[in-house]
């Protein structure tokens, strides 16, 4: 029993050597653990205020590092630059061209931009900080055709776009010339004044533009004025003197040098009175057109009678038909001026006044017949026909 109680002493003995080794042991490791965590705690506190710097805490075995995220650049590194050199057909610099730099609008940029620069005095420009994406150039300069270039501009990418040629700008002018109707008016005059049948008698109120604008006052008498003191017009007046004389009209002039000479100044005077209060005064009154329409088209009767008709009818400055006052007042108008030089035996009072105007306008259709059918024909710088409708 002794014996088993000296080894139930000695199994006690035993044991405890081994608790006490363990128990210091977890001792140990506690103390360890908790400097390690103490250690750990003070290295995420705020730093006391020190002359020495503190080593920072050695890593702790088995933990995991957290990697520290790089630090992102500004936008504006992300930025490019665009630039070039702008020279003409010759390869000569050109200074000042307006260079427009247009980008659509992108997440980043938000809204499309729009930026100008100019190129300077070796025709080179650039234009900075330009966000990246696609871009149009558009380069102008006067006297030089527009070019446009397009690209791509990629983050912190300097773009360099080749040289650019500006090509002389084409010398077509778009201009709307309009003429005054004075002007137009006096061209178709000098046209008119060229008019002459057989090449010779002159044809000067006859016009074959059926859309020829009224003349002016003063064009209408320009117009009577170059019809009395034409040449031919002497001529002609001369004849009819001659004729007179031959056959004893007018008997109170007589004959002889004196008597043709009385002849000839009233036939001249009856030509000036008329083609004056007719063609000149009474129209630019009235705003009556003195000429005469050239038809041209149509059948023969619808022509014939468009003749006959402008006997009595003209055309008014407001290019509509009115009754031709102009020729019949300055019919009766020129005959009552002749009895003022016709002899006295020769003159018949107001009777043998509207008688000669009847006479007048019925020697005016005629007149009107011939234009319409033969004068044309005779004369040889008649304009083109027209076939528009007088």
């Amino acid at each position: 029993m002794t014996e088993t109680r000296s080894r139930s002493n000695g199994a006690n003995r035993d044991l405890r050597y081994p608790l006490r080794a363990a128990k210091w042991a977890l001792v140990l490791w506690i103390s360890v653990v908790g400097i390690s965590s103490n250690a750990s705690i003070l290295a995420q506190s705020p730093p006391a205020q020190s002359q020495q710097p503190q080593s920072p805490p050695a890593p702790v075995a088995g933990a995991r590092e957290t990697p520290t995220p790089a630090p992102q650049a500004p936008d504006s590194a992300q930025s490019g630059v665009i630039s070039g050199t702008v020279v003409d057909p010759d390869g000569a610099v050109l200074v000042n061209v307006k260079i427009i730099l247009e980008q659509p609008g992108t997440a980043s940029t938000g809204a499309a931009s729009k930026r100008e620069a100019l190129s300077d005095g070796e025709g080179h420009f650039v234009l900075s900080d330009v966000p990246p994406g696609p871009f149009q150039l558009s380069l102008a300069a006067s006297g030089f055709a527009p070019v446009q270039k397009s690209g791509v501009l990629q983050p912190g990418e300097n773009y360099t776009i080749p040289q650019i040629t500006l090509a002389v700008a084409e010398n077509i002018v778009d201009v709307e010339v309009t003429l005054s109707q004075a002007q137009v008016a006096e061209d178709q005059i000098k046209i008119e004044e060229k008019q002459r049948l057989f090449g010779v008698l002159p044809n000067f109120y006859v016009s074959y533009d059926p859309k020829a604008v009224p003349l002016t006052a003063k064009q209408k008498f320009k117009l009577a004025w170059k019809s009395t003191v034409d040449p031919v017009s002497f001529g002609i007046v001369g004849a009819v003197a001659g004729i007179e004389q031959a056959d004893n009209a007018f008997s109170g002039y007589g004959q002889g040098t004196q008597g043709y000479a009385k002849r000839y100044g009233a036939a001249y005077a009856d030509l000036v009175s008329g083609t004056f209060i007719g063609s000149a005064i009474l129209p630019s009154l009235l705003k009556q057109d003195p000429r005469y329409f050239y038809k041209g088209t149509g059948s023969r009767k619808s022509r014939f009678l468009y003749a006959v008709a402008n006997s009595v009818v003209c055309k008014g400055d407001n290019r509509h038909w009115q009754p031709n006052y102009s020729f019949i007042i300055g019919d009766l108008a020129t005959g009552g001026i002749s009895n003022l030089y016709y002899p006295s035996q020769n003159r018949h009072g107001a009777a043998l006044t509207f008688e000669n105007a009847f006479i007048a306008v019925g020697a005016g259709a005629i007149g009107n017949l011939f234009q319409e059918f033969f004068s044309r024909k005779l004369t040889p710088h008649a304009p083109a026909q027209d076939s528009a409708k007088p």
